[in-house]
Order: structure tokens, then C-alpha cells, then sequence
């Protein structure tokens, strides 16, 4: 009786959390689908190949120089710039409850926002796209642009706005312009083939791609085609989306099928291109995944499969490639790369010399900061804010490094975060589940 007093204490403790109330390690269903991750596949995949999995600790002497903070005013793009790249923002970073609106839509929304002029710019599944206003503190139009027969079609569109004109693609072929100050659209276009990237805008120029992966650059006046570029299509459709992110002449492409282009905007010709699926070599019709491209100081970031590539963007030589990969875009500060490894590490690269400034499992961290069990987080974006690097959680937990990796602070958000976080004039604005926008001050 008392061996098996004893086996019923210790199995208790072994598989208890000694830390129910903070919630950090939960994870919610609505939030951590597998089936919603678009790279679900990918841990499958990737095992067969060895991943860098070691820390390192930084050394004693290493200091950074880091850029002045961004008080940003606007958010026009997904990715916040023409790079790709988010910067160092200014954050009053109170965690406080600031102002929370009421239900937007009954739909699902997308999982971007867009801010311009005192305007929240959403879309959801059903088609619709929302223009809230701040300053009056409602929804001030809603546009929706299919008729009855696309009804029961789920809609996916891909927004950038520009001088209040929104530019939607979606993923039954169509590419429009609307004007969402007087709420008309501009003009239409039906390219038949579904559209599969974000949008960027050079000039005159609406620059995106379709599911067969060829690249159009549209008169952004007009909808007229100015150029088509054919690239290699892939025989499966998988989870990757293609993505496009720009320097100041050259748009840098990623296809599904791996290979990475280099455009001159100008002349709308192929500068070079190189292929990045090491599999393709085996078998032409093995799944390429990767993540978004983001570009500095003449750097492309390509995090793939296997490897994260850092590439001449004038030549598009690989400068180097290192064996970790990134569920989640990373980002560059100064000539710093920091991102997150498929296995939880949090890495800062020198992207000067490729080398490693430190390497820290996130899950350790958390778990001697609160003095419990390690177990596994979800993660959903990381950020450098106020100097510090900011880890969001998909079940609405924040993580807050400091710039040389230790974790300082984990915070709870007031609302549950649905939609990617963006940051405007020291505000984190954001969807809850609820589909209710949520500004934390």
C-alpha cells in the first residue's frame, strides 16, 4: 500500500504543470490547427536531414549597434515595407487595455491588416473588405466585389494600399482596384488563373504572381498586363505561397517550385535566378517550402527546407547557407539577422561573416523563468521593439528578450491575438478572435 502511495505522488508531480496560472504552455485548438499552419507539412519533411541544434552562448565583450526606434505611421503592405523587413519600432509597451471595437465582421478575417490615414483595412473570407476609422471610432464602409454565383466560394485576397486605392488579387483569378474613400472600384480585371503571392507596387507598376507561377507586372492605373514573366511550375501544389519583396530597382521572386528570380524593374527583365530546392535534383516533383524573403544592404534572406541562404542580391551568389531553417519570417537589424529555428532556438546571425552570435532554445528559457517543466510553445511572429525582441505566441502570450537574448519579461495580452500584430504610433493594433479590433497601449 505504501509503494503504491508513493507511485501515485510521483506520477502527480511528473505530469503536473507547476504553472496553470500563467497558461504559457497551452495551446488552443482554434489557434494551433495543424491543418491551418502552412507549414505543417514541413516538419515531416525536414527530418531526414540534420538541423543545427546547438546553443551558444554570447560572448562577454559583444555589444550591438542598434538603429534609432520607428514611430511608424502607416502599415500599407503585409510585410510592412517594399523589403519585406520590419524595423525597430517605438512602443509604450503598457500592455494596457487601449481601446477595443466592436465586431467587424461575422466572417473569418484574413490574417493581415493593413493602416493608412487613420483607417484599419481588413478583409475576410467571404470577400468583404472593412475600412475601420479611428477617428471615428467605427466601420465606415464595406465593399464587398462577387456577385451571387462566387456566394459559396471562400475568397483569399491579397491587399496593398496606396494613396487611399486598395489593390486586391484573389484566388479566383481576379486583380481590382478600389477606391476606398469614394467606395468605387477603378478598374477589374479576370485573369482566369488564380493569383498566389503578395503584391508589391515600383512606380506605375502592381507587381504579383498566379498559382502557375508566372510573374505580372500590371499597369497599376489601368490593369493592363505591361509584361509576363513565365517561370517554372510545379507539378503539386503545396502550402507555399509564392513571395515577392522589392530593393530600390529589383524585385526579388520565390516560387513554389524554389528558385529565386532577380527583376529589373525598369526594363522588367530577368537580371539571374537560382534554384533552392535540393530535392528537385532527386525528383522535380518533391514539395519546395519555404519563407517570406526579406532584403537588406544588397543581403536577400532565403529561409528554405533545409537551409537558410544569405545571397548577393546584385550577383545572386550564396554567400553562405547555414542548417537551420524558420517557421516564421525572421528579420534584419543593422547587419543582424535574428529569426527562429523549426526546433525553438532563437538565433542571432552576423551576417557580415556568417557567424553565429548566440543560439538559445526559447522553450528553455521559458521554462527557467518560471521555474517549471520544460514543454513546447507555438510561435507566431517575432519583432524588435523598444530594442528588444519581441516573440508573439499563438495562444496570445508575449515573449520579451533582451537584445542579447535573455528572456526578461512574458506577458499576457489583454485580447486573445487572431490576425499578424502590426505596430502604429506606439500602439499594437491586431484582431481578437472575436473580430474585434484591439489596440494595446
Amino acid at each position: 500500500m505504501r509503494i503504491l502511495l508513493i507511485f501515485l505522488i510521483l506520477f502527480f508531480f511528473q505530469n503536473c504543470s507547476f504553472d496553470n496560472k500563467s497558461g504559457i504552455w497551452k495551446s488552443e485548438s482554434n489557434v494551433v490547427n495543424k491543418k491551418d499552419d502552412e507549414f505543417y507539412q514541413f516538419e515531416d519533411l525536414i527530418t531526414t536531414k540534420s538541423s543545427f541544434s546547438r546553443e551558444i552562448n554570447i560572448k562577454d565583450d559583444f555589444s550591438f549597434k542598434l538603429p534609432d526606434l520607428i514611430e511608424s505611421k502607416e502599415w500599407t503592405d503585409i510585410f510592412y515595407n517594399r523589403y519585406n523587413n520590419s524595423g525597430n519600432f517605438k512602443y509604450t509597451a503598457l500592455y494596457n487595455k487601449y481601446f477595443r471595437s466592436n465586431k467587424i465582421t461575422k466572417y473569418k478575417v484574413d490574417n493581415y491588416i493593413l493602416y493608412e490615414n487613420d483607417n484599419i483595412i481588413s478583409s475576410d473570407q467571404n470577400g468583404n473588405i472593412n475600412i475601420y476609422s479611428l477617428n471615428n471610432e467605427k466601420k465606415i464602409s464595406s465593399f464587398n466585389f462577387y456577385k451571387k454565383k462566387f456566394k459559396k466560394n471562400i475568397k483569399k485576397l491579397n491587399l496593398i494600399v496606396e494613396n487611399r486605392i486598395i489593390y486586391v488579387s484573389d484566388n479566383l483569378g481576379y486583380l481590382y482596384s478600389f477606391d476606398y474613400t469614394n467606395n468605387k472600384i477603378l478598374w477589374a480585371k479576370n485573369f482566369k488563373i488564380p493569383f498566389r503571392s503578395n503584391l508589391k507596387i515600383f512606380k506605375n507598376k502592381l507587381i504579383l504572381s498566379n498559382q502557375n507561377n508566372d510573374l505580372y507586372y500590371i499597369n497599376k492605373n489601368n490593369g493592363n498586363i505591361l509584361k509576363l514573366i513565365p517561370t517554372e511550375e510545379t507539378i503539386i501544389k503545396n502550402k507555399f505561397i509564392n513571395n515577392i519583396s522589392l530593393d530600390k530597382n529589383n524585385t526579388f521572386y520565390l516560387n513554389t517550385f524554389g528558385s529565386l528570380y532577380s527583376i529589373d524593374n525598369k526594363k522588367m527583365r530577368i537580371n539571374w535566378f537560382i534554384n533552392l530546392n535540393e530535392t528537385a535534383n532527386d525528383d522535380p516533383s518533391n514539395l519546395f517550402f519555404g519563407n517570406k524573403l526579406i532584403n537588406s544592404k544588397e543581403k536577400i534572406i532565403v529561409t528554405t527546407n533545409y537551409f537558410t541562404y544569405v545571397i548577393n542580391s546584385s550577383t545572386g551568389t550564396i554567400l553562405y547557407k547555414k542548417n537551420f531553417s524558420s517557421f516564421v519570417k525572421p528579420i534584419i537589424i543593422n547587419n543582424y539577422l535574428f529569426l527562429i529555428s523549426k526546433n525553438d532556438l532563437l538565433i542571432c546571425l552576423n551576417l557580415n561573416n556568417g557567424e553565429i552570435v548566440y543560439s538559445y532554445d526559447i522553450n528553455e528559457k521559458i521554462s527557467n523563468f518560471l521555474n517549471t517543466k520544460k514543454k513546447k510553445v507555438n510561435l507566431k511572429k517575432i519583432m524588435m521593439i523598444n530594442n528588444q525582441i519581441f516573440i508573439f505566441l499563438k495562444n496570445s502570450y508575449l515573449l520579451v528578450f533582451n537584445i542579447e537574448g535573455n528572456l526578461e519579461k512574458i506577458v499576457k495580452l489583454p485580447f486573445k491575438l487572431n490576425t499578424q500584430p502590426i505596430l502604429i504610433e506606439e500602439k499594437m493594433i491586431y484582431f481578437d478572435f472575436k473580430n474585434k479590433i484591439s489596440i494595446i497601449n
